[in-house]
């Protein structure tokens, strides 16, 4: 029944609320960072949602789209902006993928969308992170996130799967603000990124 109903119904209102209170933070960090990236305070691109089912992610821009003379984006630490490091250690960045729950592309708590590209090599237990809305934190974020192996993510993320429950989101949910406002695990370096999925690694 948590499954089924009452975590959408909760997602929602949860969502609802938090987007409504901080408002006046969501709307001061569109306005800097689109001073800082030229007018483009969004990061969109699609991710695979539940069932495989592709939608587009919104995040706060932390980098700006500066290229080198051969038209190639520059490294990332060359473009990240000052406002986009704070933003981005702060997991602020995230903030926007409220209005993603609001929509039904997300939950709260999930297995994080990855992008599409991973779809065609995921092995079949893989693949059974998408049995459910994809999240803005969950399992594997508060065990982890990029310090640890993909192979153990993927782990994490059907583990969740698998044993999705109500007291389980409570505890996920709350060790995320705790590891927040430490700034432990979920709050890497700004530049820390994970290597790419290949299919083996």
């Amino acid at each position: 029944m948590y499954k089924l109903l009452f975590k959408r119904v909760l997602d929602f209102s949860v969502s609802l609320i938090l987007l409504i209170a901080i408002s006046p933070v969501f709307i001061l960090l569109t306005l800097f960072l689109a001073v800082a990236n030229r007018g483009k305070p969004f990061f969109i691109q699609k991710r695979p949602g539940k069932s495989e089912k592709v939608f587009r992610i919104i995040k706060f821009k932390t980098m700006n789209d500066l290229k080198d003379t051969q038209g190639n984006l520059l490294p990332d630490k060359d473009r990240m902006t000052t406002v986009g490091t704070f933003v981005r250690k702060t997991s602020l960045d995230e903030i926007p993928q409220l209005i993603n729950v609001l929509k039904g592309d997300m939950s709260l708590i999930g297995p994080r969308p990855l992008i599409i590209e991973y779809l065609p090599i995921y092995n079949e237990v893989q693949k059974k992170r998408h049995n459910v809305r994809p999240g803005i934190t969950g399992w594997a974020q508060i065990n982890g996130r990029n310090s640890i192996t993909w192979k153990k993510k993927f782990e994490y993320d059907v583990w969740y799967v698998e044993n999705c429950n109500f007291l389980l989101d409570m505890k996920i949910f709350g060790m995320t603000l705790k590891k927040v406002v430490k700034k432990e695990d979920v709050n890497l370096s700004a530049l820390q990124t994970s290597e790419y999925f290949n299919g083996t690694n």
